[in-house]
């Protein structure tokens, strides 16, 4: 009798590695792949983001909307700066961030003293650059020739940025000029520098003074410059209106100054109408009207040109002059031709609707 067939039928053994799981080289193979991947992927990321660093805290523009300034004081260091950009918004990440991008990316010069104007979106690179190399803000007072100490010290007084008060300085002590401050500089201070300035060329001057002059020292030299100061304003006529008060000096002859007249009634400033017969017989030692010889003091701060003026006037034999009408002067050896000259000045004021 024939035998059932058995109800199952065994499988075919198969691999014995499919008991055990994947093949072991190709887990290597695939790990090895990852490790590569990542050898490349986390270096590049890393350069990525050292890159974005470098132009977010030092290359790119920086953070400030508006042109801002900033104060370096003298002696400085890198820190101390840092922290006032950091402060001041100027920079990205902090002063700490600033400290490490400019030791490895910056130059090593000092930071300079003074102001500086940042402007709007500069970087750290170029505010670093700026600080050691570029230029201060230049901030400047101006004196005119002929300015009296009254408004010398008004307009130190009005000036922006300096600190402190100060005393209306010595009439004749300060040289016009141009001077340059800083923000925060005390008025005394520039006003300290003015003066030396007029005593440096004044000696200068001095030293160099022609022989025989009519002046006998340094002051009497910036009594009669501030004289020719407020006489004319025409450069070319300094020396010759120096000459005319040489020669009255000389000849004891009142210099017969219209500004010496008016200076002790206003200190300086502008009369603003005709001078009084009671203030030309007014002897108050600086009327030189009232007595012969140089007023008390200076009635002004003369400039350079006026000053050498004194020192070198030119040799003529003038003794009068007046205005002619056009800015300058009509120069007279004597009293009758002076008077002609004078004649025909009031002619073109009264031209003119002044008289």
């Amino acid at each position: 009798m024939a035998s059932e067939p058995p109800d199952r039928v065994p499988a075919e053994a198969g691999p014995q590695s499919s008991a055990a799981g994947p093949d072991p080289g190709l887990r290597r193979g695939t790990g090895g792949a990852i490790t590569r991947l990542l050898l490349i992927v986390v270096p590049g990321l890393a350069i990525l983001a050292a890159g974005i660093a470098f132009w977010l805290f030092w290359a790119g523009p920086g953070p400030s909307a508006a042109p801002q300034t900033i104060i370096v004081a003298e002696g400085s260091s890198l820190a101390r700066v840092a922290g006032q950009l950091e402060r001041a918004g100027a920079i990205r990440g902090g002063a700490s961030a600033f400290r490490a991008f400019a030791r490895v990316f910056g130059s090593s010069d000092p930071v300079q003293a003074g102001e500086f104007l940042i402007p709007a979106g500069l970087s750290a690179d170029g505010i670093l650059n700026l600080l050691q190399h570029g230029r201060t803000v230049q901030r400047m007072i101006t004196i005119p020739e002929g300015m009296p100490s009254v408004l010398v010290h008004e307009r130190l007084m009005r000036t922006p940025y300096l600190t402190g008060a100060i005393p209306v300085p010595e009439e004749g002590s300060v040289l016009p000029n141009s001077y340059s401050y800083q923000r925060g500089e005390t008025r005394a201070a520039v006003l300290a520098r003015m003066q030396q300035a007029m005593d440096r060329e004044l000696a200068a001057l001095w030293a160099s003074r022609r022989p025989g002059i009519a002046v006998g020292s340094p002051r009497e030299a910036i009594i009669l410059a501030s004289i020719v100061e407020k006489e004319t304003g025409k450069p070319s006529e300094r020396r010759m209106v120096a000459g005319v008060y040489t020669n009255r000096l000389r000849q004891g002859i009142p210099l017969q100054a219209d500004p010496t007249v008016i200076y002790p009634v206003t200190r300086g400033r502008p009369l603003g109408r005709r001078i009084l017969r009671s203030e030309l017989n007014a002897d108050n030692g600086y009327n030189t009207y009232a007595r012969s010889g140089l007023p008390a003091g200076p009635i002004a701060n003369p400039g350079r040109a006026s000053i050498a003026a004194v020192l070198n006037p030119a040799r003529t034999n003038a003794l009068f002059f007046v205005a002619d009408g056009t800015g300058g002067h009509i120069f007279a050896d004597t009293l009758q031709q002076h008077n002609a000259n004078v004649a025909r000045w009031y002619a073109i004021r009264r031209a003119r609707g002044e008289m």
